[in-house]
């Protein structure tokens, strides 16, 4: 049995994700704080749910317990932003929790399941970064340093664990819309979350985002994609976007 762990997944990419990589033939832990939704995606999907805040030390170490010594994917998908702030005016708490969430939170899960990467003798690591993690824009500094980190991070992860039968990867979307990203960056005000997409005739969809993460995964395992970057063709770069449709 093949197994993946996805956090993340009780909404939007995660459970896209956990849905794809079931269908591809993966046992998937489906990971996130809130249990009511990954105990709901995990029946559908023959998964398993493990509740699990991924900033929490002791609640990765008992994801890992529950992993057990082997495992074939991580995807990394726990994240998030929170406002649009310039840096000047910008709320420090915020860029805590984003940094937590999206940095921290990636490493705290990373090491605590990278052994058990190792030990499958063909591991493979995914990070779900942003273009947001690849340039700047008005209103996004919290974020962008945060995905940023991500990507930093990935990177010095391929150099160290080389050698190592682990495979690892970003993938890096622009313009996805999902039922959550844009509202709980609004502070749930839906009109504002609704603004980013106004006039784009087809930003990409959560499940265009798994369909990225299971190509990768299931390419020959000497195949490394170290970068995947996914926007919508309406999206040219962060600050053009064709908003005639």
């Amino acid at each position: 049995m093949v197994t993946a762990v996805v956090t993340g997944a009780s909404s939007g990419i995660g459970a896209a994700a956990a849905r794809a990589l079931s269908l591809a033939g993966y046992h998937v832990f489906c990971v996130a704080r809130r249990t009511q939704h990954i105990e709901t995606l995990a029946a559908e999907i023959g998964g398993t749910a493990v509740t699990c805040d991924v900033t929490d030390e002791a609640q990765v170490a008992a994801l890992a317990e529950a992993v057990g010594p082997k495992l074939d994917l991580l995807l990394n998908n726990a994240g998030g932003a929170i406002g649009t702030d310039p840096v000047a005016t910008s709320s420090a708490d915020d860029w805590r929790r984003m940094y937590e969430v999206n940095v921290i939170g990636t490493l705290l899960v990373t090491r605590a399941l990278l052994p058990a990467l190792v030990a499958s003798g063909a591991g493979t690591l995914v990070n779900l970064g942003s273009t947001a993690g690849r340039t700047a824009y008005e209103g996004g500094g919290g974020y962008t340093a945060a995905k940023h980190g991500v990507a930093v991070m990935t990177e010095t992860l391929r150099l160290e664990l080389n050698g190592q039968p682990v495979r690892v990867t970003e993938i890096a979307p622009g313009m996805v819309r999902t039922d959550e990203f844009s509202l709980n960056r609004f502070g749930g005000d839906a009109d504002k979350a609704a603004s980013i997409y106004a006039g784009v005739r087809e930003p990409l969809v959560a499940e265009d985002i798994a369909d990225a993460i299971v190509w990768v995964a299931t390419r020959p395992q000497h195949v490394n994609v170290d970068l995947m970057v996914l926007k919508p063709i309406a999206q040219a770069a962060q600050h053009k976007v064709d908003r005639s449709g």
